[in-house]
């Protein structure tokens, strides 16, 4: 399985059989690699419906004919913006879909989408549990430390987790390594930083810190991917 870094939060997930983006940002991310129009895949997976996590969801959904799966507010909102395919679940639920196991769980965040200059409510943020080809995968979404972190940890187990560390909206570093600790995953990405100024945060440093506390970090810059048949990262080469 192959884990590309797209920036922000976004991560693609390649596995034998399926490709899925989680909080595609692409258009307005200064520091991504690619476009919209580049991506290929079959599921769009989202956390919480700020701009910075669904802008080019619609998009990438009908380019593909991609499934959008979401907290059911968001992904009739998505339902809303042209997309064919979707799929609302709610926290706590989980389902056996096309690519594996996803269980949707708490995140500590806000969900919105400004429309008209109106902010409309899009569901609880979240995060999600994947279990894919063997490979049990937790992307926390944005979200502030919570001690049911411990949880997710103790129930799932997770091969990998992608942690957010800019602070400002979500966890700070601190906190991230503390929750690396609770999740107990054997691999760890520092994701949601250095996009924008509030966020500016040392990913390379914390990756050190991890390193400390025996867990497995790994620093990825945007358009880097991380292969679980050796769990090395390297640049991205195209298929």
């Amino acid at each position: 399985m192959r884990f590309t870094f797209h920036g922000h939060a976004c991560v693609e997930i390649q596995s034998d059989k399926h490709r899925l983006i989680i909080d595609p940002f692409l258009t307005s991310n200064p520091s991504t690699t690619v476009q919209a129009v580049d991506i290929q895949v079959d599921t769009v997976l989202l956390t919480h419906g700020h701009g910075d996590h669904i802008e080019d969801a619609a998009a990438i959904a009908n380019h593909n004919d991609a499934t959008v799966v979401a907290i059911v507010e968001l992904a009739d909102f998505m339902s809303k913006q042209g997309v064919h395919s979707t799929i609302g679940m709610n926290l706590g639920g989980g389902a056996e879909l096309s690519f594996g196991h996803i269980k949707w769980v708490p995140a500590l965040h806000s969900s919105s989408f400004s429309v008209d200059g109106q902010n409309v409510y899009l569901g609880n943020p979240a995060g999600i549990v994947l279990q894919i080809d063997g490979i049990t995968i937790y992307h926390a979404g944005d979200t502030a430390l919570f001690s049911d972190m411990k949880l997710i940890g103790e129930r799932y187990k997770p091969d990998i987790a992608f942690l957010p560390i800019g602070s400002f909206f979500t966890m700070d570093p601190v906190d991230a390594l503390q929750a690396a600790q609770w999740v107990q995953a054997k691999h760890v990405v520092p994701v949601h930083y250095n996009t924008f100024p509030p966020i500016r945060q040392d990913g390379r440093a914390f990756v050190e810190k991890l390193a400390e506390l025996h867990i497995q970090g790994h620093y990825m810059e945007p358009g880097q991917t991380l292969n679980t048949a050796n769990w090395s990262v390297c640049t991205d080469m195209p298929l």
